[in-house]
């Protein structure tokens, strides 16, 4: 997640989010079970505010760019993976209608509501028509409770919010997962594919707090 507390950065990166190896697992299957419907081989990805990167290096695509305030994020990229140090709504450096899809996790709910916007304009100026817009963060309809834990939280979504707030933004909705994932990862149980993909599988969603919302670029703009 991209990370806009100034000069806190290293202290946000010690106590909220430290490196995680589980994380890896999470992404490596996500990636298998549900982003590779999203992009083909053939791709150019960004993920904005990737932190440690663990979904753009689990992606398998012709080319990938990495996008964060934090400077660590240059040394958390996976070989083949470009990166950007800035924020994510200033992507002046990538051209008009040159990506394929746009990622960004847990990443809008540290953003004021004008900075949401410009990131939002910003990735539909660089997405080709047809391009996929992808969020995965806190619902806070599943998780208010825990939702201010995080210091760095300034901005409420809920996944009818998100929706129809990029609906009149100019995107058009193509999956709304509500019970996505788990609010956090942070717990004492295993993590393995296996459970990963048991999750993802069933029906039942225990302790979801995260949602999963993609919509796209018109075609015809």
């Amino acid at each position: 997640m991209e990370h806009v507390i100034a000069g806190a950065d290293d202290g946000y990166f010690e106590t909220r989010l430290s490196h995680d190896p589980k994380r890896t697992v999470v992404w490596t299957t996500l990636w298998e079970e549900v982003f590779t419907k999203f992009i083909q081989p053939s791709d150019t990805v960004v993920e904005l505010g990737a932190g440690w990167c663990d979904f753009i290096n689990a992606v398998k695509c012709e080319r990938r760019i990495a996008v964060d305030l934090w400077p660590g994020v240059t040394k958390a990229a996976a070989p083949g993976v470009e990166t950007h140090v800035g924020r994510a709504q200033d992507l002046a450096f990538i051209p008009d209608a040159s990506v394929d899809a746009v990622f960004a996790s847990n990443l809008l709910e540290h953003l004021e509501r004008a900075d949401v916007e410009a990131l939002v304009r910003e990735s539909q100026r660089i997405l080709r028509p047809g391009g996929r817009f992808m969020i995965l963060q806190p619902n806070f309809r599943l998780c208010s409770k825990r939702y201010f834990d995080d210091y760095t939280h300034v901005s409420i979504w809920t996944d009818v919010g998100l929706s129809e707030f990029l609906e009149a933004m100019g995107l058009e909705l193509v999956t709304v997962r509500p019970r996505f994932l788990p609010f956090s990862l942070k717990s004492r149980l295993p993590v393995s594919k296996l459970l990963i993909r048991a999750y993802l599988r069933s029906p039942l969603k225990p302790a979801a707090g995260q949602m999963l919302v993609v919509a796209r670029r018109p075609l015809a703009s």
